[in-house]
């Protein structure tokens, strides 16, 4: 019998890897536009989970989670100033997707 609960959570460590070494150039604007999640919305579900779970967990402790590293950490390595037309293109995603 499989173990769902492994299987799901190797595809999610798998996402992580992918999104945090392997795509490191995906902003986080650019996901959001086409996805309508982030790895900030990650961190948060994962936070969630915890709680539901009973264990205490707080933003700057998922977020690290996460990114692999502390956020401010990923931010001064990777992130980069949202574009104008990433800015209309998000804008318009919200607009569309509610």
């Amino acid at each position: 019998m499989t173990d769902n609960n492994a299987l799901e959570a190797a595809a999610f460590r798998r996402l992580l890897k992918h999104l945090n070494e392997e795509r490191t150039d995906v902003q986080n604007i650019d996901l959001m536009i086409l996805a309508g999640f982030c790895r900030n919305c990650l961190a948060d579900w994962y936070r969630e989970a915890a709680h539901e779970a009973g264990v205490a967990m707080d933003k700057d402790e998922a977020r690290e989670r996460i990114y692999g590293m502390p956020f401010a950490d990923w931010k001064a390595r990777h992130q980069r100033e949202a574009t104008p037309e990433q800015l209309a293109a998000f804008k318009a995603a919200q607009e569309r997707h509610g």
